[in-house]
């Protein structure tokens, strides 16, 4: 019955059953880029983000969709930031505290120097004349200068005075070389250590050991303004009696005049650790 039907088939119909057959065989045929292709079945999904920044050089192998080509750099294997802030903390710490510092000096006699700059073009303005009745062009340019002046005068004695009125912190890391401030730091983490361990905390009758991260805020007449847990142990109750230990080993000395010409306060950041012999060991970290 079947080898009947095919021979009743004419040439036209065989022709276009063929074609029928061909273009069905196409459909299913899928043409992809091979490394695109291949990467569907990697295990790392690509993230889409945005970069400040772009290189002429594209990436080995793509992490993340953004919008310029862009290759890694720096400790690859701690993975991108989430968030564009760092901990409030431990935001100027180390080495950046150092170079924060003097690009602050810096700056500072810069604004000295242009208020010096403007106060001299200010007296070299001759003054106005009263008794003329319509000042010329020249001197009404004039005057628009000495009117200028006067205005940025007032904005940078303003920043000045804003700066001034704010207190000069001085960050202790292990970056910092003075010995003056050396010296003071060495009494304060004796004192913190000696308090720590006379207090060594403990709740419902048992010892809490662990290590986390302290920032001390010290005034300059010795008093502790601020005890702050930067990095915490994972024990909350360990994390507030650390703190409670920092501020309790205050007030400290007072700053000497070295220190004080530099500082109204220091900020320490520090490794808070206790140890299973019962006892607190600190030391200065960077981070």
């Amino acid at each position: 019955m079947n080898l009947r039907f095919f021979r009743q088939l004419t040439t036209l119909q065989w022709a276009l059953g063929l074609s029928l057959a061909v273009h069905a065989a196409l459909l299913t045929v899928r043409f992809v880029d091979p490394e695109g292709f291949k990467r569907v079945f990697q295990d790392t999904p690509l993230e889409v983000i945005l970069v400040n920044a772009k290189a002429s050089e594209k990436p080995v192998k793509a992490t993340a969709i953004a919008q310029s080509s862009l290759a890694g750099g720096g400790e690859a294997e701690r993975g991108r930031a989430t968030t564009p802030l760092p901990p409030s903390a431990l935001t100027e710490m180390g080495d950046a505290a150092e170079e924060a510092q003097r690009r602050i000096e810096a700056l500072q006699a810069q604004q000295t120097l242009l208020m010096a700059q403007v106060r001299r073009q200010l007296a070299a303005l001759p003054p106005p004349d009263p008794q003329q009745p319509s000042p010329s062009r020249e001197a009404q340019a004039r005057e628009e200068k000495r009117r200028q002046l006067h205005k940025l005068l007032a904005e940078i004695e303003r920043r000045v005075n804003e700066e001034n009125a704010r207190p000069k912190k001085r960050y202790i890391s292990p970056a910092t070389r003075e010995e003056v401030y050396a010296v003071y730091y060495d009494g304060l983490r004796r004192r913190i250590e000696e308090r720590g361990t006379e207090q060594f905390p403990q709740a419902a009758g048992r010892k809490l050991y662990g290590e986390l991260t302290m920032v001390v805020t010290v005034n300059h007449d010795g008093r502790v303004l601020d005890a702050e847990v930067a990095e915490t142990s994972g024990n909350l109750t360990l994390d507030r009696r650390a703190a409670a230990i920092a501020r309790g080993a205050g007030p400290f000395g007072r700053f000497n005049e070295a220190m004080r010409r530099r500082a109204d306060q220091i900020v320490v950041v520090s490794r808070f650790r206790f140890t299973r012999d019962e006892t607190l060991e600190t030391r200065l970290t960077a981070h």
